[in-house]
């Protein structure tokens, strides 16, 4: 089962707080008009808010909700005509009564059809100016109306295009011209008496996605809001991320200042048209383990299953205080499912593995989320229909996944390490993770006991172990379970190599192995290659790079020069693109251990101006390093100009 990425009714993230805000806010004072925002970030759970808001609103008779995709009027020639003649429509449709009303209903159509034919004459605005359009534009809109006729699919029927005909014909007429503020005010008293025939207190209208639409798009749907702002009874819900919007108000009206005062001009304008604004919080790290035990959990059991709906409840009720709260534990699940509890145990390990991660990289989105574990739970599918499911462990792939989403270049470090070693191991890691599992207490450690941790790593690490050991994250996601030492990767880099190939030495490197093997000949021997490294495609080189990279530093010597390091730079002059990967190289070695060679060598193939400034910096900061002599007086000296040059 994958989980479902669309908005929802069943809530796992108790924001139906805020829906229930809402409503209650709405309610308060039906006859005033109110413009409420729900806003937060791509995947934040806006849509779910507003079924949530929808599905409490169910029942009752003197309330209208109803509900609009604004990115569904993208391919309408005027999205605010669109909906505005879309909630008079669905007004009428949900309300047969109306039916009876046909003046009311006749007079709002008729006021929809004058800001069509405003539209077509050139727009609102020069309507608004002169208030009398040419007899040109008269003959244009009459034709393009009677054009309409032909097309019954229209919101507006025929038979109400074919009344209204005559009336936007004299509309036009110069003796009984009438301009847009008039007009407008017609349409809010006409459509105010529409709601009083259908017996509709209150009529509030849901908008969804408006943060997808083109900027003309979103902007012209919030014009249409605009409209019915002062209507009494009507309010609206909009769902957007508030950023997004302020983008659209920016493209769409480019010749505004960028700000007036302390506030921009594209705020201001969202704050004037959103009179309450909401914005969902992101998860933090016990609402993400929460969160993530719950959809985990529901990959077990149906969203009806009476179990998991307790499970729901037990967790609501944690999410009241998330602060106190360090997630769902076994006591609660088996109070929850009962028997069926085993079904899910995997939802607990889990939701404790990567909870902590997967609050930081998502920064707390629930779409995420949601994608993140789709991808591990369709890997794992896919594992066991290609016959070794048998081989991946869900918590172990869980674990690599994390390195791979938000740790990327580790998990190609740990990647190619395994994929040199026999039995697909990866040495390093295997060091840094026993390390740190047994130098710390299994209780949270503090930052002291972080530093003696990685103080007291092996004398004899290698520059990829020395720039492990110096990064916090990387050392906090080692900390995680399972420790993946011993454990044979390659299963594991076989089912992630949708985005590349690591699975064993052989298959990463194929013919290409035969290469690298010569670059790790004398000096004068790999220069003779120069020109068969040039024919090498762009993964190809990537490939060979990492595999030369990767054997040099899993040696863990660097007084001396290594082999493969003249192979390294023939490659690189040869294939200018991996400059960057070279500074990478260089920079991560351990600069205590390396002696002077380090130096040289490089100012012949590093051309690229950014990582020439890269290596000068490198250069410099050689040249401070206290415990090495050696390197640093080879950096001083490289970093002297050249005699005659001042």
């Amino acid at each position: 089962m994958i989980l479902t990425d669309n908005e929802t009714k069943v809530d796992l993230l108790n924001n139906e707080a805020i829906a229930t805000t809402i409503i209650e806010l709405l309610r308060a004072r039906p006859d005033h008009p109110v413009t409420i925002g729900v806003h937060g970030d791509w995947g934040a759970g806006k849509s779910s808010v507003l079924e949530m808001i929808e599905s409490g609103l169910d029942g009752k008779d003197d309330v209208l909700c109803l509900k609009f995709n604004g990115w569904r009027f993208q391919g309408f020639e005027d999205a605010k005509i669109a909906l505005i003649e879309g909630i008079v429509t669905a007004l009428i449709e949900k309300r047969p009564a109306l039916t009876k009303a046909a003046g009311a209903v006749k007079n709002v159509f008729r006021r929809i059809d004058w800001l069509k034919v405003a539209k077509r004459a050139g727009g609102l605005a020069v309507t608004a100016f002169t208030g009398i359009p040419t007899p040109d534009q008269v003959q244009s809109i009459v034709g393009s109306l009677e054009a309409v006729l032909a097309d019954p699919a229209k919101l507006a029927t025929k038979e109400n295009l074919s009344a209204a005909l005559e009336e936007v014909k004299g509309i036009l007429k110069p003796s009984e011209a009438t301009n847009v503020p008039e007009e407008v005010e017609a349409f809010r008293k006409a459509f105010d008496k529409l709601l009083e025939e259908a017996g509709v207190k209150q009529l509030i209208v849901l908008i969804d996605d408006l943060d997808r639409c083109l900027p003309d798009t979103a902007i012209e749907t919030l014009e249409a809001i605009r409209l019915f702002v002062f209507t009494a009874r009507t309010a609206f819900v909009v769902a957007a991320d508030e950023a997004m919007i302020e983008y659209a108000v920016r493209k769409h009206f480019p010749d505004l200042p960028d700000s007036t005062g302390p506030r921009d001009y594209a705020r201001n304008y969202l704050e004037k048209l959103i009179q309450v604004p909401f914005r969902i919080p992101a998860l933090g790290e016990a609402e993400t383990r929460i969160y993530v035990t719950l959809l985990l959990a529901g990959v077990e059991f149906d969203e009806t299953d009476a179990g998991y709906a307790r499970l729901i409840e037990a967790a609501r009720e944690k999410l009241k205080r998330p602060w106190m709260s360090g997630g769902l534990d076994a006591a609660t699940f088996k109070a929850a499912l009962g028997e069926q509890a085993e079904k899910a145990n995997n939802a607990l390990v889990l939701s404790d593995q990567i909870g902590p991660i997967l609050a930081s990289g998502t920064k707390g989105n629930p779409r995420q989320i949601k994608r993140f574990l789709n991808t591990l739970l369709l890997r794992e599918r896919t594992a066991t229909a290609r016959g070794f499911g048998e081989d991946i462990q869900l918590p172990t792939l869980a674990k690599l996944m994390l390195a791979e989403r938000f740790l990327p270049k580790l998990f190609e470090q740990i990647a190619y390490g395994a994929a040199v070693h026999p039995q697909g191991q990866c040495e390093d890691l295997r060091l840094l993770e026993d390390n740190l599992n047994t130098a710390l207490p299994s209780d949270s450690p503090d930052d002291e006991d972080k530093k003696q941790a990685k103080e007291s790593l092996p004398a004899s690490e290698t520059a990829m172990l020395t720039e492990w050991k110096a990064s916090d994250v990387v050392c906090d996601w080692a900390r995680l379970t399972p420790a993946l030492a011993g454990v044979d990767l390659r299963p594991y880099l076989f089912v992630t190599k949708d985005k590349k190939d690591y699975f064993g030495p052989v298959s990463v490197l194929g013919h290409l192995a035969g290469v690298v093997d010569k670059l790790f000949g004398g000096k004068m021997t790999v220069q003779g290659y120069e020109a068969e490294l040039k024919q090498l495609a762009q993964p190809e080189a990537d490939k060979v790079f990492e595999a030369v990279r990767s054997r040099i530093t899993s040696t863990g010597a660097f007084d001396t020069k290594p082999d493969g390091i003249d192979g390294l730079i023939v490659l690189v002059k040869a294939q200018p693109s991996l400059q960057g990967p070279l500074l990478d190289f260089l920079e991560a070695l351990p600069r205590e251990k390396c002696g002077a060679w380090v130096v040289g060598g490089w100012q012949g193939v590093v051309k690229d101006t950014e990582c020439s400034v890269r290596l000068l910096k490198l250069l410099g900061e050689w040249s401070k390093v206290t415990k090495n002599p050696f390197l640093k007086a080879a950096a001083e000296n490289a970093l002297k100009p050249p005699k005659g040059v001042r």
